[in-house]
C-alpha cells in the first residue's frame, strides 16, 4: 500500500484502495486466549504453530534480563544474579495467576522489548496513541523500533481508532517524525472506513455490510447529526454525500465522531449552532442527552466511527464509544433487544473490519496463516488486545505507556502484581469468565512489555 499513501501525501486524498475479496472470516474465539506455546491450537481444525519464547518470569537460563531489572538498569545481569531474580519472578507471577481462578492468565510471557518476538513475526499491526505517541510527543525508542523492524523487512500496517481519515494520520505520524509512506504498508483508521462506508464505496471489502446503513443510502435518506470531533465535522459528513442537520428529529442517522461539540437540536432548519464542550460543559452534556433520549424514541440508527471509550490522556476523557454504549442501553439493547443493538454500528478495533483490511482475512485459504504471522501491538485491552485475539493473531500488550499504565503502576510499585491485577479486573469487569461459560470468554494478552521499545 506504500503507493497508496504516497498518492496522499502528494494528492491530500484519503486511501481509495484497499485488498479485494476481503470478506470476514473469524475463527471460534473459544480457547484463543488460553493459547500455549506449543505446536497444537485447542480447536481441533485449527493447527497452527506457535513461537517458542522463552518467559522473562521462567527459570530459563539463558542471559536474559528480568523485565524489573532492565527496566532499571542498562546492562545485563550475571547469569546466576539472572536465574535467582527470574526464578523468584516466575514463582510469584505463576502463583498468583494460578491462585485467582479467574485470571487463567498463566500463558501470557513478559518479554523486554520487541527484539524478542520480533522474528516470529512477519506483520505487526500498531496502534498509535498510548504505543507510539501520547497525542503530543513520540515516545522514547518508538522511532528506532520502527526503524529496526523496517530493516528486518516487517510489513507494518497502522491501526488507528482515530474518527479522522488517513490523511489526517499521515500528517500526525510526520509531524511526530515518522515517513509513512516509507515506514508503512498501510495506515487504516477508523473514520476512514467509516467515511467510505458512507460514501458507498463499491471497492470497499471488509466484511458483511451493515444493512441499516445499506438501506437508508438506497432510498436516499441521507441527512446526518453528528457528535463531533470539532474539527472538520461538516467537511466529512457533506463530502460524502450526507447533509448535516442541525435537528436532531430530522436526521435519518447519528454519526458519532467525537465527544466535543454538538448541533443544536431544537434548531427547525439547518445545520444548526455549535454547542461546544469547552466552552460550556454542563450545557454540552443537557444538550447530549436530550438527543440522545429524541434518537432512542425515533430508533435513529448510530455509527460511531471511533468506538474507544477513553482518551489515553491522564484524565482518561471520554469517548464516542462511551456515547454508544449509553444510546445503546437507551434502545434497550443491553436488555436483550438486538434490534437496539443492530441500530449500533462501530467501526475499529476491536471489531473485524480493519483486521480484514489490514489482514485480508477471507480473501483466500490461507487466512489463517496471515493472522497467525501477525501481532497486534497496543495499550489497551478492550481493544487492541480483544481485536487481536478475535482476529486469532498473537498481541503485546504495551503498559506503562497509555490507558493501563495508571493502573498497573498502581500496585506499590509492583509491576508484576500491576499486570495481574489490571487484566484480572478487566475481565471482572466485562464477565469474562472463561470458556464455556456463557459468558465472554477471558482475554489475555500473548506477550506484555512496558513500552514499545526494541
Amino acid at each position: 500500500m506504500k503507493h497508496s499513501i504516497r498518492a496522499i501525501l502528494t494528492t491530500g486524498i484519503a486511501l481509495s484502495s484497499y485488498p479485494a475479496n476481503t470478506t470476514a472470516t473469524f475463527f471460534e474465539s473459544a480457547f484463543l486466549h488460553q493459547r500455549q506455546f506449543t505446536t497444537k491450537s485447542p480447536l481441533p481444525h485449527h493447527t497452527r504453530t506457535i513461537p517458542s519464547v522463552v518467559p522473562l518470569f521462567s527459570r530459563s537460563t539463558t542471559n536474559r534480563p528480568s523485565l524489573q531489572f532492565a527496566r532499571r538498569t542498562n546492562y545485563f545481569p550475571s547469569q546466576n544474579q539472572l536465574q535467582a531474580r527470574e526464578q523468584s519472578s516466575s514463582e510469584k507471577m505463576q502463583l498468583n495467576m494460578s491462585n485467582d481462578e479467574t485470571t487463567n492468565c498463566s500463558s501470557l510471557k513478559p518479554v523486554a522489548g520487541v527484539r524478542e518476538v520480533a522474528d516470529h513475526y512477519s506483520t505487526f499491526l500498531l496502534d498509535m496513541w498510548g504505543v507510539m505517541h501520547d497525542g503530543t510527543n513520540t515516545y522514547d525508542g518508538v522511532l528506532q523500533t520502527i526503524q529496526q523492524l523496517k530493516k528486518a523487512k516487517k510489513r507494518m500496517i497502522i491501526l488507528s481508532n482515530s474518527s479522522k481519515r488517513t490523511s489526517d494520520a499521515i500528517q500526525v505520524l510526520r509531524t511526530l517524525g515518522f515517513d509513512p509512506a516509507e515506514d508503512f504498508e498501510d495506515i487504516i483508521t477508523s473514520g476512514e472506513v467509516s467515511y467510505r462506508m458512507l460514501s458507498d464505496d463499491p471497492t470497499l471489502e471488509c466484511g458483511p455490510k451493515w444493512d441499516v446503513l445499506e438501506g437508508l443510502i438506497r432510498t436516499g435518506r441521507k441527512k446526518a447529526f453528528v457528535l463531533g470531533s470539532g474539527n472538520g465535522d461538516e467537511e466529512y459528513v457533506e463530502s460524502c454525500g450526507w447533509t448535516l442537520m442541525g435537528n436532531i428529529r430530522e436526521a435519518d442517522l447519528i454519526i458519532a465522531r467525537g465527544t466535543f461539540t454538538i448541533r443544536d437540536s431544537s434548531s427547525t432548519n439547518g445545520s444548526g449552532s455549535i454547542i461546544s464542550k469547552d466552552e460550556d460543559e454542563e450545557v454540552y452534556d443537557q444538550m447530549l442527552q436530550e438527543a440522545l433520549k429524541i434518537a432512542a424514541e425515533l430508533r435513529l440508527p448510530m455509527l460511531v466511527t471511533n468506538p474507544d471509550k477513553v482518551r489515553p490522556d491522564k484524565d482518561l476523557s471520554p469517548m464516542p464509544g462511551s456515547i454508544a454504549d449509553s444510546y445503546e442501553k437507551l434502545l434497550g439493547g443491553d436488555t436483550g433487544d438486538d434490534g437496539g443493538r443492530q441500530l449500533v454500528k462501530r467501526i475499529g478495533k476491536p471489531f473485524p473490519e480493519v483486521y480484514n483490511l489490514a489482514l485480508g482475512l477471507e480473501s483466500s485459504a490461507s487466512a489463517e496463516s496471515k493472522s497467525a504471522s501477525a501481532i497486534m501491538v497496543g495499550d489497551a485491552l478492550e481493544t487492541d488486545v480483544t481485536g487481536g485475539i478475535r482476529a486469532d493473531c498473537s498481541t503485546l500488550w504495551v503498559t506503562q505507556d497509555g490507558i493501563h499504565s495508571a493502573a498497573v503502576s498502581k500496585e506499590g510499585g509492583d509491576y508484576d502484581e500491576g499486570v495481574k491485577v489490571v487484566i484480572r479486573d478487566f475481565n471482572r469487569e466485562k464477565g469474562n469468565i472463561g470458556v464455556g461459560t456463557g459468558r465472554g470468554d477471558f482475554v489475555c494478552p500473548t506477550f506484555v512489555t512496558p513500552h514499545f521499545r526494541w
